[in-house]
């Protein structure tokens, strides 16, 4: 596998993501995925990484933030490879590059949510040595 890893930084790179990220975030609509991007990126420094192997394969969306509790840390909002690539290697390929970004950016932990149903994500997280550490709570105020 030869491929590519790298942050999406121009329009047409993160443009180029929304095929993959669609299958996790199917409510997005083509459209909207730009601004949103750039919206998140200038209210919480929200980042694209994607794998590109001929195509984009794999994409994370992510943050770096501080907590009092446990100090600078990457959050890992989006992970989703392309339907019929996974089981290939880059979505391991892509979060071990993860791994190191943060790092590189001296945080203490990655952490991410899962959806309670997504089994097949946790089994790929638990691999990748991630603990189950909380519980992620919500109320829709927009009932």
């Amino acid at each position: 596998m030869t491929n590519k890893i790298a942050l999406a930084e121009s329009d047409e790179e993160i443009l180029s993501c929304f095929s993959v990220m669609t299958e996790l975030r199917p409510h997005i609509a083509p459209e909207e995925f730009l601004p949103k991007c750039k919206r998140q990126a200038e209210i919480s420094n929200y980042r694209l990484a994607y794998l590109l192997d001929g195509e984009v394969k794999a994409v994370a969306g992510f943050r770096i933030s501080d907590w009092l509790s446990g100090g600078k840390f990457m959050e890992i909002e989006d992970f989703v490879s392309k339907e019929g690539e996974r089981s290939k290697g880059y979505g391991g390929a892509l979060f071990d590059w993860l791994v190191e970004y943060a790092k590189g950016e001296n945080c203490r932990q990655i952490k991410l949510v899962s959806r309670v149903t997504r089994f097949d994500a946790h089994r790929f997280y638990l691999r990748k040595r991630m603990n189950i550490e909380a519980h992620y709570f919500s109320l829709d105020l927009k009932n």
